[in-house]
């Protein structure tokens, strides 16, 4: 060790430069550090019980600072953590709803494996629900002084456990000296927004801020209505204590966000590139319009209520917090608690089957289709279509293996919702879930922590205990399938068809009555839908103890953590006892006449399960400027309400469960700064259970289990002076394992197919991920002027665990140019994907297996096409 010490100190040296330092960046809040980030000086406060340098910490940590932050240019609070490596954010759906996957942990909907902390709390005590991830709860503003993201180490000991990746924001705090600053940006897709934030001092000791943001936008892929609107306010008051400190802060927030569902391209043969479906813009074009806008949909308990597309995901949700710090003599005491709720609701449109023409739709192969659509002997090739009811002679929509189309001689009549003018036979329709998820969210969570020196005072013990209380209640409207055009900004299709004196006997000769196969707003089927209510609340309880002994160059850290869970949850209409069916409308509605609604009964689960953490952790500091560590650590992942819990009948699945093993290596110079870690992370107690397009479940649930290996890396090189090319990367190589059975789906096509996953790589997470960005700033007397240009690289993915739809690779060009003149204004000039590249993020996640559809068509989300803003700021 000795000599290997020396070595590395020469080479180090040789690299640093004699009388080196390291390179000076704009001063990071007194709050952490009075270091910037990319310094190995920088103190970070995340997955550590006192706080640590960068030097020091054995584990990935990533720090931002608002000018880093800005020139991210996010396009949403998930868009934000492609600044750390292995972290893939899905944000392709718009500011909420994004799919967050950390390197090597295998999901493929939400953000189960990642944790959005502000102040070091949790702003849920689950990392996330249906229809709720917990980048939905928090919008980026110039409030937030910097954040810290942490993937894997010590993460899973402290607050809240997470075994994946975790990112904190952390505030601004008011000085001695007024500042802030007013910003007003104008976007090229009709965004207006403005932005204001101020520091200040109250009295002696004490000082406050307040500010936030206001936006109004027509969106990258207009729906007709706004497709954000809304804002945020956020407020501190810290406190200088005679060895100590308190903060308390507070946060409201009120925003609509348009949640944009997939849309058509086209497929090549080999699955690798992707082209535009004729007549629908990829990469600026939305389904929503003032026609599907508003609707009345089935409730569970067996009434209709109205949605508006124009909610979107939105958020209506308030937060409270106080952190209080204090040393008595050689004990620290840090307590840490937040208060949060609010509502979540979801309207939205999600995928159905693939766009075919309303003939084939109606008829099938009945009539004359093109080539590709029937088979030689007549059938269709996709069965989502129409048809009859081999049991009971009824018009059927959907049934798995009948959609063979209606007998001609029902001749039914479609007309534009709305103009009521007929709609042509070769009309490209598709039908969407209209889905409306109402969530209400409460959240408390404490977090204490005292620390002492133990026997000598480099050696420092911490223990802690965090408890966290949350509930949610949910009214669920899931299925709702509306028939429209398969057209940008689409119009609804109504469908009806004359009959005898009922819908139940095929039409005759002289029939008057009319069947609705649709309702007035082209609802198709709201039948055998996933309409529930649900009530869920749970108790985490978690005490844990670490240790830190600094010996000479060695940091080592070891820990342990034992958490409780204590989950109950109701819910009716969620299985075959608390539902009944009922014919809602007249006789005469198709559309309405199965509706699954509650029956009175309720459905009980008690989910209650503890189990151990542990972690530990050596850092070697070779020197001042070059560090080395190893860290292996468990870790779990709990059932949730939606997860695991929902419908279990008290047979729950398994905990997951993390065996991570990583090092690292970190390095800086007055010209270069590297931070490269390497890992392994091992997962068991995956299940998998399909649904269909209302929801419900398809087949039975698989457990089975992950590995992976990859190489994060985070660097800057300064060949120049006020030249740096700053460099993000990673490589993952993961695949499913211990599946024992062929796990069931239905394709496509409607047809029940099996799929193996073993060896399959791990669901939507690239192989390949990597970030550049040169930047150069030219300065002058009284300012700077500062461009930049980042490229992205994103490898290939697959859509599901089986590995049959392959994403593609994309890269997508970004640049900005930011001018400040003088000390009070700002000029800002940004752009992302400048070049329209086309790039997908997510396939159908209703289907399993293959899913391109007739005429290689795959319903998938792209990246949105070129966005330009330009921001004015004033400060002072």
């Amino acid at each position: 060790m000795g000599a290997a010490t020396t070595v590395a100190a020469a080479v180090a040296g040789i690299l640093y430069g004699a009388g080196g330092t390291a390179m000076a960046q704009e001063a990071a809040p007194a709050a952490a550090s009075a270091v910037a980030p990319e310094s190995l000086q920088e103190v970070v406060v995340t997955a550590s019980a006192q706080g640590v340098k960068k030097l020091d910490a054995s584990y990935n940590i990533v720090t931002v600072d608002q000018n880093l932050i800005k020139e991210a240019n996010p396009k949403s609070t998930a868009d934000l953590l492609k600044v750390s490596p292995g972290l893939w954010p899905e944000s392709s759906g718009g500011q909420t709803g994004a799919n967050i996957e950390v390197a090597g942990f295998p999901s493929g909907g939400d953000a189960p494996f990642f944790t959005n902390m502000i102040e070091g709390m949790p702003l849920y005590g689950t990392p996330s629900l249906s229809f709720m991830d917990s980048s939905s709860l928090f919008r980026i503003d110039d409030t937030v002084d910097r954040v810290e993201v942490v993937q894997g180490g010590p993460g899973a000991l402290f607050g809240p456990g997470q075994m994946g990746a975790t990112a904190n924001f952390i505030l601004k705090r008011g000085t001695e000296q007024t500042t802030g600053a007013v910003g007003v940006t104008y976007g090229n897709e009709g965004l207006w927004r403005i932005d204001a934030n101020t520091g200040f001092k109250v009295t002696d000791g004490w000082y406050g801020t307040f500010g936030g943001f206001y936006r109004v936008s027509e969106g990258v892929r207009p729906p007709q209505f706004p497709a954000d609107q809304g804002g945020q306010f956020t407020a501190t008051l810290n406190h200088e204590l005679d060895g100590g400190s308190l903060f308390v802060w507070g946060r409201v927030l009120d925003d609509k966000n348009q949640f944009i569902v997939p849309v058509p391209v086209i497929q090549n043969s080999t699955g690798t590139s992707f082209s535009a479906y004729p007549g629908f813009c990829p990469l600026k074009c939305s389904y929503g319009s003032w026609n599907i806008q508003n609707v009345t949909l089935p409730t569970p308990t067996g009434g209709f209520e109205n949605a508006n597309l124009a909610n979107g995901r939105g958020g209506n949700l308030y937060y409270f917090g106080v952190k209080y710090d204090q040393h008595f003599g050689d004990w620290e005491v840090m307590n840490n608690l937040i208060l949060n709720g609010g509502g979540l609701d979801t309207n939205a449109l999600f995928s159905g089957p693939s766009p075919r023409p309303l003939s084939y739709l109606l008829y099938g192969c009945q009539v004359p289709q093109a080539t590709g659509y029937c088979t030689a002997a007549g059938a269709p090739v996709d069965t989502n279509n129409y048809g009859i009811d081999p049991k009971t002679g009824l018009v059927t929509y959907p049934k798995t293996g009948t959609g063979t189309g209606l007998p001609l001689s029902y001749n039914v009549q479609a007309t534009y919702a709305g103009s009521g003018l007929a709609v042509p036979a070769n009309q490209d329709v598709i039908q969407q879930g209209w889905w409306y998820i109402q969530k209400s969210l409460s959240n408390f969570a404490d977090e204490l922590r005292v620390s002492k020196s133990l026997f000598v005072p480099e050696n420092i013990l911490t223990g802690g205990i965090y408890f966290a209380k949350y509930s949610m209640n949910d009214n669920w409207s899931l299925g709702n399938e509306m028939l429209m055009t398969n057209s940008p900004n689409a119009t609804a299709i109504n469908l009806q068809y004359l009959a005898g004196t009922s819908c139940t006997t095929a039409p005759a000769p002289g029939a008057t009555n009319t069947c609705h196969l649709t309702n007035s707003q082209g609802i198709l089927n709201s039948n055998n839908n996933y309409n529930i209510l649900q009530h869920g609340n749970a108790t985490n309880l978690a005490g844990y103890l670490s240790d830190s002994w600094r010996i000479s160059g060695f940091l080592i850290d070891a820990g342990a953590r034992l958490e409780n869970i204590d989950a109950h949850w109701r819910g009716c209409g969620t299985n075959n006892a608390s539902k009944t069916t009922a014919q809602l409308g007249s006789s005469f509605d198709l559309w309405d006449n199965k509706v699954p609604v509650c029956n009175g009964s309720w459905e009980y689960e008690h989910y209650l399960t503890t189990r151990p953490t542990f972690t530990g952790g050596i850092n070697y500091e070779f020197n001042d400027h070059m560090s080395a560590y190893v860290r292996a650590n468990t870790g779990n992942h709990f059932n949730d309400f939606d997860n695991g819990i929902r419908g279990a009948n008290g047979k729950y699945a398994p905990t997951q469960t993390l065996t991570n093993y990583e090092g690292g290596f970190k390095f800086q110079a007055s010209w270069v700064y590297a931070d490269i870690n390497v890992y392994k992370r091992d997962i068991t107690g995956l299940q998998y259970t399909q649904t269909d397009a209302a929801g419900n479940s398809t087949g039975i649930t698989s457990i089975y289990g992950s590995t992976a290996k990859g190489v994060n890396f985070v660097g800057t090189v300064t060949p120049i002076q006020n030249f740096v090319i700053r460099l993000v990367a990673d490589y993952m190589d993961g695949h499913y394992e211990n599946l024992i059975e062929c796990a069931p789906y239905f394709n496509v096509a409607g047809i029940k197919q099996c799929a193996e996953f073993n060896g399959q790589p791990l669901q939507r997470q690239p192989k390949w991920q990597a970030r550049v960005t040169p930047s150069y700033t030219l300065p002058w007397s009284d300012g700077d002027l500062t461009g930049f240009i980042t490229y992205e690289y994103v490898g290939q993915r697959y859509q599901d665990q089986t590995g049959l739809t392959p994403l593609g690779t994309y890269y997508m060009l970004s640049a900005g140019i930011v001018a400040n003149v003088s000390r009070h204004w700002q000029f800002r000039v940004q752009g992302t994907n400048l070049t329209n590249q086309l790039g997908l993020t997510e396939g159908n996640a209703r289907k399993t297996g293959a899913a391109t559809g007739l005429g290689g068509v795959l319903l998938a989300r792209p990246i949105e096409g070129q966005e330009i803003n330009f921001t004015v700021y004033y400060k002072f």
